[in-house]
């Protein structure tokens, strides 16, 4: 894509035109036995100042991962990752240290992402006492005025982690993630422990701290439906590898990759006069550890070539800003 078209691009939806985050080939193989488990297999992204990006795919295709490697919690095993134009990966402890501001995280489960011996106060608190940032009265006000943000009574800074409902305790995590103002942060499944009827006030309140805060995310979610509110573009990655990525809109009404077109015929329609196709793959996901050749997707896809079990194919641009790796497109 020309830098012309990603900053019209950018500017119509309302987020900056300059890439907060630059994703440059991103691996991360974990050692198993004597082999190499290809969780990230060669991700390219670029994230720009104030867009939701929303990460999806099956269970076991390597968004948490992504995502935890994007931001430094894992290790790369390669590639760069470029933060305001500066490369994490070989940035210093102290230069991380600095950095971590800059980017934080809400996970998945807010029954274990919370210490439960430690106060409201001092789990809100704790990235504060980590970073030598405010202390005594000034770390309890503003403790008291992030929860206010999230939607909690400030009265509960004594409580602990399980005097809480999940949602509560959500909320916890993200007033958290938001202790030392960062830029960016990764939303790892954040809404799948929670009951539905929580789960639309959890990312209307991500939605909300966005425009209050400027906020940049990487949403990574099962629900489909759910990505599709709250995202700018979709990146939908199998196997570690990345299949598809465009605007929201674009992707939900014209799917080119077949997984995208059988993950998508999967989103229940709330209308019964609406008739669509369900696409069921067959067969089970592969082991990341020996992926088949070629297309790591050929043994699922309704529509594999000849071509597919030999050649892996190359990301590409199809239409403006609508990107996807298949042959039927090379």
């Amino acid at each position: 894509m020309t830098p012309e078209l990603k900053e019209k691009k950018s500017f119509e939806q309302g987020y900056s035109s300059i890439p907060l985050i630059q994703v440059k080939n991103v691996k991360k193989y974990f050692t198993v036995g004597n082999k190499k488990l290809k969780a990230v297999d060669g991700l390219y992204l670029d994230i720009y100042q104030g867009e939701t990006v929303g990460l999806v795919g099956e269970s076991g295709c390597g968004k948490s991962t992504a995502g935890r490697t994007i931001i430094r919690l894992y290790e790369p095993t390669s590639g760069a990752v470029l933060f305001n134009g500066k490369n994490i990966f070989q940035s210093n402890d102290r230069e991380m240290s600095q950095m971590r501001r800059e980017m934080q995280m809400i996970f998945q489960d807010p029954y274990a992402s919370l210490n439960p011996r430690m106060t409201v106060e001092e789990v809100i608190g704790e990235p504060f006492a980590i970073h030598g940032v405010l202390s005594g009265k000034k770390r309890r006000e503003r403790v008291k005025e992030l929860l206010r943000l999230v939607g909690l009574d400030a009265d509960h800074i004594s409580r602990f982690p399980h005097e809480f409902s999940g949602g509560q305790r959500q909320r916890i995590g993200i007033a958290r993630a938001l202790a030392l103002d960062p830029t960016f942060i990764v939303c790892d499944e954040p809404i799948s422990a929670l009951d539905v009827s929580i789960q639309a006030q959890v990312v209307n309140l991500l939605k909300d701290l966005q425009r209050k805060m400027g906020l940049t995310y990487l949403f990574i979610a099962h629900d489909l439906s759910m990505v599709k509110y709250i995202s700018d573009r979709i990146l939908v990655m199998y196997l570690g590898k990345m299949f598809e990525l465009a605007d929201s809109e674009k992707l939900y009404e014209d799917p080119l990759h077949p997984y995208t077109k059988a993950l998508l015929s999967s989103v229940p329609i709330p209308d019964p006069e609406v008739k669509r196709e369900r696409i069921i793959l067959k067969g089970d996901v592969p082991s990341p550890i020996d992926p088949p050749s070629g297309c790591v997707f050929r043994t699922r896809c309704p529509v594999a070539m000849d071509v597919c079990a030999k050649v892996d194919p190359d990301w590409k641009e199809v239409k403006p800003g609508h990107f996807t790796a298949c042959h039927l497109y090379q």
